[in-house]
Order: C-alpha cells, then sequence, then structure tokens
C-alpha cells in the first residue's frame, strides 16, 4: 500500500513492509539525553514500540540530541504513530526524571526509504559511524565500546571482519543536508 502525506515538506510516503533509515532531533537540538540513563529512556521507547508496531529493527543509534534507526514496516501508514509512540514516552519519562513536565522534548523526525540493496547497506553503515561522526569516539576500532548502538550486536551476530567488509563495500555516506549556494 502506497500512501502520500503531503502535509509535510517533504512529503512523508508509507510503503508497507519497506525498510526506512529514521532521524529524530530534540527540540532546538538541546542534548536532553546526555546521560546513559537518559539514553536507556529512547532505547527502552524504541523497543516497546517496535514490539506495538510488529516492525523490524535493523540498526540504531542514539546520541546526546538526535537518533537513528533502521528499520521495516509492516504497515507503513502506522510510521508516524510508531515514532509519536517513542516520541511521547521517552519525553514523558525524561521530563519525569528531570522534574519538568509539559517540556517539549523531539522537535521533528525525517524518514527516507530505502531504494536498493545498496541504499540500505549504507545507511547502516551511516547511522554505526555516528558516534565517531559526531565525536563520541576518536576511532573507527571503538564503535563496539559505544553502548547506545547496534553496531556491538552485529559484531557479535556476524563478526567484525563482517562489518569491516560492510564498511569496505558500501562506503559511508554522510546523509545531513547541506544548504547549498548556487549562485557562487
Amino acid at each position: 500500500m502506497y500512501i502520500l502525506n503531503k502535509e509535510h515538506r517533504p512529503p512523508h510516503i508509507y510503503l508497507d513492509n519497506a525498510c526506512y533509515s529514521i532521524t529524530a532531533s530534540t527540540f532546538y537540538k538541546k542534548n536532553y539525553f546526555d546521560t546513559n540513563e537518559k539514553k536507556q529512556l529512547i532505547l527502552d521507547s524504541l523497543n516497546s514500540a517496535i514490539a506495538n508496531y510488529d516492525y523490524y529493527l535493523y540498526a540504531w543509534c542514539i546520541l546526546d540530541n538526535h537518533y537513528h534507526i533502521l528499520i521495516k514496516t509492516k504497515l507503513g501508514k502506522l510510521l508516524s504513530k510508531f515514532i509519536s509512540r517513542i516520541h511521547g514516552k521517552s519525553a514523558i519519562e525524561l521530563n519525569k526524571l528531570d522534574a519538568m513536565p509539559g517540556r517539549q522534548i523531539w522537535y521533528q523526525y525525517w524518514d527516507y526509504c530505502i531504494r536498493d540493496e545498496a541504499d540500505f547497506w549504507k545507511h547502516f553503515n551511516y547511522i554505526h559511524h555516528n558516534p565517531l561522526k559526531h565525536g563520541y569516539l576518536n576511532d573507527q576500532k571503538l564503535v563496539a565500546e559505544y553502548s547506545f548502538s547496534s553496531y556491538r550486536s552485529w559484531r557479535d551476530k556476524k563478526s567484525e571482519e563482517w562489518l569491516n567488509d560492510c564498511f569496505a563495500k558500501y562506503p559511508i555516506v554522510d546523509f545531513t543536508q547541506v544548504e547549498e549556494n548556487f549562485l557562487e
């Protein structure tokens, strides 16, 4: 099933049984999740939503002011509700922890429908590279030590060599949108 939500710019495309790369950012990019305890709130909310919506989680990474996930939907039209569940539950729990009821935590999210196998693996690698990209680590060899990423579980499941081969075959692309001045 294909659903296009034109209210958003760019519009959201909701497909059943499709893979999506999702990035969500905190309000004003504040570092609300700056401790392991606070990052765990997002992870718990994510795992709860995965179970509730029967989606499949391939890769994830949680940082102080944003997260990335790579999922497969069952019903694409439920994607925005899936994200709302993650954000609602994690915001409520964080605001309880910080004694700040009603504070806005999440700003928005961006979803990207994966186009093909190479696209999937490039997003997979990008997600696992994020702790290094944002300065949480200073060497790719240390990524497995970052607790709030699925990298370690993939290493344990497949091997370090498998992950290195994956990185070599599908190099990391920076998916960050950069404004360009075409008049220069």
